[in-house]
């Protein structure tokens, strides 16, 4: 039996999937790990589609999100014998970005910003889990280095995501505004800019909601 490729059948089956496989981190990964797989969502609008019709979304507790990425990853790494860890875990705080470059299949663009070989800047973690077997992943070049536009790079309206950085406050300031409204309806403007982002484009209602998480 092939676990590697069971497990991404599982993951698929939930619309989620493997970002990237780094090696296993002793501070928030058990004994005997032998892969750390950073997980994310695919494309489109099926992930979203379970995570809607989740009892969590329907019991009107708070973070529904976290909560069906908790139930679901935990029961896949139950599954195959791992154990997960998420973004919210902490303190101590995983360390996803340091994670992410380590897999070979992200890196940082030239907003800064993590960018995918397949998701380009729509980088987002549901978590991680720490898996008692290895995952070959295929092989991905950096899509920044063959993209002669980059568009990121002017994509702001406000310039608050450059290669100096990511200016929060000049970004919120701006989402208060009439003009910023496109970015809080149909997420960052600079997120989806990226060509590769256009393959895994997310629908209106998600980026609404989780601009509404990130600027209430």
């Amino acid at each position: 039996m092939d676990l590697g490729s069971e497990f991404l059948r599982a993951l698929g089956a939930e619309a989620l999937t493997a970002l990237g496989a780094a090696p296993p981190d002793p501070g928030f990964c058990p004994d005997g790990a032998r892969a750390l797989v950073l997980i994310g969502t695919e494309g489109g609008g099926a992930w979203w589609d379970r995570v809607t019709a989740g009892p969590e979304w329907r019991d009107g507790a708070p973070d529904p999100v976290d909560r069906w990425s908790k139930r679901v990853l935990g029961g896949i790494a139950a599954r195959f014998g791992g154990a997960a860890v998420y973004p919210s875990d902490g303190p101590p705080w995983p360390p996803f970005q340091s994670w992410a470059l380590a897999t070979g299949r992200m890196w940082q663009s030239p907003v800064r910003l993590l960018v995918h070989a397949q998701a380009g800047l729509w980088v987002a973690f549901r978590g991680a889990l720490a898996l008692p077997f290895e995952l070959a992943l295929p092989a991905a070049e950096r899509p920044c280095d063959s993209c002669a536009a980059q568009p990121c790079r002017a994509a702001c309206p406000v310039g608050a995501l450059s290669e100096a950085g990511y200016e929060v406050p000049r970004c919120r300031a701006f989402l208060d505004t009439p003009a910023g409204a496109d970015c809080m309806g149909r997420g960052c403007a600079v997120r989806r800019a990226c060509p590769v982002s256009e393959s895994h484009a997310r629908l209106p209602v998600q980026s609404a909601y989780h601009m509404s998480r990130f600027h209430p």
